[in-house]
């Protein structure tokens, strides 16, 4: 199969293009032909050891910027002769839909950021990727039928992202509680501070670890800078592979408002972190209902604190919960989103035909 994948660019940043270079990576790997057309960035030089191919189309959302690149994109398609276009973003569908249209060419959609208003667009595919059952309901609700949408639960285990990484655990100190994530309110970076305070209170010898940044990365800092418990608070920004983080790690935790299927859970399971997160979107399906990480609901320091106190006084808690979250992890492999996702292309392809 020939598979041309859209997105707005492949900066490093953004965990929606990091899915998107997984997934083209792992269907390469199963032997199609793969490629993948885009404002480009990071990943392009990964992309180009895997065997896939980049095209230059920008993305910009501005008429003439879009003409072009509508007219770009129908060129590429003749020329490359796409079996399937596979568009990851609102920008990246509305562009497909009438070059697929005029092509005879199937579009599949994924949803991403539900959460975002304009991901109703994505409904515009042949048929539509949900990253999880939470986006999958919600897609249903916005009008999407249920015989055109499916759900292929986000996996990173395996990915081409990974090889050659660094696998030496940070010295994080014990007890060592880890965030990785943007920092965006959307994420709830204020409850888990005010969590911490609390914990920290009672465990003076706690640590915290913030990897990531955004927008709010500075008005975060200032608000730890308030608080008792400053000291063991550490900001280490953004990092090209937070993992060896992850493998130093005690727990990882993720107090997210929002959050329809977060990769970095199945990361810092693989690293073998007891999991704390909240019960919000696709993070329950990603931890087994709980089966495999603490849930607690959003937006409540105290419980977020409780939780987070129950495997820092009780050592056999922290070893329960670091076992418990290695329960089904093989299902979190990219071959099997690879795999689920190519029976998507050829539902697609029988619907168009």
């Amino acid at each position: 199969m020939r598979i041309l994948h859209l997105l707005n660019h492949t900066q490093r940043l953004n965990g929606h293009v990091h899915a998107a270079v997984d997934l083209a990576c792992a269907q390469r790997q199963l032997g199609h032909s793969v490629a993948i057309a885009s404002g480009g960035g990071d990943f392009d030089a990964l992309l180009a050891r895997n065997g896939i191919e980049t095209f230059h189309i920008d993305h910009r959302r501005r008429l003439p910027d879009l003409t072009k690149a509508f007219l770009a994109l129908r060129q590429r398609m003749r020329q490359w002769r796409a079996d399937i276009v596979h568009a990851h973003m609102m920008t990246s569908a509305v562009l497909a839909w009438p070059a697929c249209k005029l092509a005879g060419i199937p579009l599949v959609t994924t949803v991403h950021n539900e959460f975002e208003k304009s991901a109703t667009l994505m409904g515009l595919g042949t048929r539509v990727i949900a990253v999880s059952e939470a986006v999958g309901m919600s897609m249903r609700k916005r009008g999407v039928p249920a015989a055109r949408l499916s759900v292929v639960l986000n996996g990173t285990i395996g990915s081409a992202r990974f090889e050659g990484r660094d696998r030496s655990p940070r010295d994080l100190g014990s007890p060592s509680i880890l965030f990785v994530g943007g920092q965006h309110p959307r994420k709830g970076l204020p409850d888990l501070f005010a969590a911490f305070g609390r914990l920290h209170a009672d465990h003076p010898a706690a640590r915290l670890w913030i990897v990531g940044e955004g927008p709010y990365l500075e008005v975060y800092r200032d608000m730890v800078r308030q608080m008792p418990c400053a000291q063991a608070v550490t900001f280490v920004g953004a990092q090209q592979d937070p993992y060896p983080w992850m493998l130093g790690a005690d727990i990882f935790v993720l107090p997210s408002h929002a959050d329809p299927a977060p990769l970095v859970l199945s990361e810092a399971r693989e690293a073998g972190c007891a999991v704390v997160a909240t019960a919000v979107d696709g993070v329950p399906q990603l931890l087994e209902n709980g089966e495999a990480g603490i849930l607690v609901p959003a937006r409540d320091p105290e419980k977020l604190a409780d939780a987070l106190s129950r495997i820092v006084e009780n050592p056999e808690a922290l070893a329960e919960w670091r076992a418990r979250s290695q329960k089904n992890l093989t299902y979190l492999t990219i071959d099997r989103v690879a795999r689920e996702t190519l029976n998507v292309y050829e539902a697609a392809g029988a619907a168009r035909a």
